[in-house]
């Protein structure tokens, strides 16, 4: 991973809705650090830095590194609130990770081939995607920034399943650890649906000599 996030966090005690109103207005905002066999620690960042990192795709899916108190930890992001309305991140929740215990994450999907994909360039079709992320399970060190799936061979008809996804090493797709039945299919290409048009008016017939209206003599 080429990227590297690093956030410099600041410890809060001060809780409840009113203090993090107040937190906010100071342009901080309220999180909290959980996991790995350790207390829970409520902590605030930097509101403008954190926002400008979630326009960061790979954000989502990489180890983030928590300046705490001068001590590093490093975590995932595992919850976070946006105000409906707003562009303000109002509370972000942090998972701490060990090196060597799997985790659960959701990583984006790439496709690729879209352009020259057969069913579309060659049989005017359409491609639909069923998902944009996946859930997987593996350590730390393997998390990908993303997972391609390429559509390029790919007619009318064809569709690739979870099943079918090729995963870097030391990957898995935690939906397909649940059992039979969680194979999701994650793209199609379909034919294109033809809008049927509305009929025209027929055309008026002329009017016969018996049909007009009789002239007044």
């Amino acid at each position: 991973m080429s990227i590297d996030f690093s956030l410099d966090a600041e410890p809060r005690s001060d809780l409840g809705k009113g203090a993090s109103r107040r937190l906010r207005r100071t342009g901080r905002v309220p999180a909290i650090l959980y996991g790995a066999g350790v207390d829970p620690e409520n902590i605030s960042l930097d509101h403008n830095k954190i926002r400008n990192d979630l326009e960061n795709e790979a954000f989502y899916s990489h180890i983030l590194t928590v300046n705490l108190k001068g001590k590093k930890q490093k975590v995932i992001l595992r919850d976070l609130q946006r105000h409906p309305a707003k562009p303000v991140i109002l509370h972000v929740d942090f998972l701490r990770i060990s090196d060597d215990q799997e985790i659960s994450i959701h990583v984006p999907l790439h496709f690729i081939g879209e352009d020259v994909c057969h069913g579309v360039k060659m049989e005017g079709g359409q491609i639909s995607h069923q998902l944009t992320e996946v859930e997987v399970t593996c350590l730390p060190k393997n998390i990908p920034e993303y997972i391609e799936v390429d559509l390029t061979e790919l007619k009318i008809g064809d569709s690739v399943h979870l099943t079918e996804m090729k995963l870097p090493e030391g990957v898995i797709l935690t939906a397909l650890t649940h059992g039979e039945g969680h194979d999701q299919q994650v793209v199609n290409v379909h034919a294109t649906k033809v809008v049927a048009e509305e009929p025209t008016d027929a055309p008026v017939a002329p009017e016969s000599d018996e049909d007009k209206p009789a002239e007044d003599e």
